[in-house]
């Protein structure tokens, strides 16, 4: 995640992020789970393994699902945005990981590129990044960092929303199911269509994935606009 993107997540978005999280993507905690649950079947169950997690403020969700099943993970989580890592940190530390992990405020930059990491995650942080030479740009950063065959998920949304009415209805019909009026549900779906930029289809996807260096991409969660894939770093 940029500066910039972090700009959008200050202290009142952190305060409502697990909520709001969950009501926006239908399966949140399904989606981490099952990230854990690919990565621990591309490294394989009991390794030992150090995981780089970018944009990891808010939940800690996909920090604390992954520690849980493997212990003999270590993360190294890192975001520019001061409020969303307080949440995270405050999550792993009732989780009781909290020693597992090493967090970095900061650009992924900050993150020296000599480091051999063996897989990496990054939820929720593609779509809020404008136009493709941003996005392929974080995902190379993240192919820098892995040792050559070293799996990723990547999850977020993908789709123009505009192209999809009839899910953008779907969407807004979920927030009315969590107690949303159709004035606030509009609302949302206004903002949502202002604030984030995703790739156009899952073949953009995993274009930008390709380009970036990495190799065999599979979708393994969808939810609406929102998917998850693994791909691995190319060279292996």
């Amino acid at each position: 995640m940029t500066q910039d993107s972090a700009a959008k997540f200050d202290a009142s978005r952190a305060g409502e992020y697990a909520r709001q999280s969950r009501i926006a993507l239908a399966g949140y905690d399904a989606c981490h789970e099952l990230s854990a649950c690919m990565l621990s079947a591309a490294l394989g169950e009991g390794s030992i393994a150090r995981v780089l997690v970018v944009g990891a403020g808010g939940t800690a969700g996909e920090i604390i699902a992954a520690a849980r099943l493997e212990p003999g993970w270590s993360f190294v989580a890192v975001d520019p945005s001061p409020p969303m890592l307080d949440l995270a940190r405050s999550n792993l530390i009732d989780a009781g990981v909290s020693d597992r992990v090493e967090i970095i405020l900061g650009p992924l930059s900050d993150v020296a590129s000599t480091n051999a990491f063996d897989a990496a995650i990054m939820i929720g942080v593609l779509h809020h990044l404008s136009g493709d030479a941003a996005k392929q740009g974080i995902l190379a950063e993240i192919a820098a960092r892995l040792r050559p065959g070293a799996p990723i998920v990547v999850a977020g949304n993908y789709r123009a929303y505009a192209s999809q009415p009839l899910l953008m209805a779907a969407w807004a019909a979920r927030w009315r199911m969590n107690g949303a009026d159709a004035g606030e549900a509009s609302a949302k779906m206004q903002k949502i269509l202002q604030g984030a930029e995703p790739p156009h289809s899952e073949e953009a996807v995993i274009a930008l994935l390709n380009e970036a260096g990495f190799e065999d991409a599979l979708r393994f969660f969808g939810s609406l606009f929102w998917g998850a894939w693994i791909a691995r770093r190319a060279g292996a």
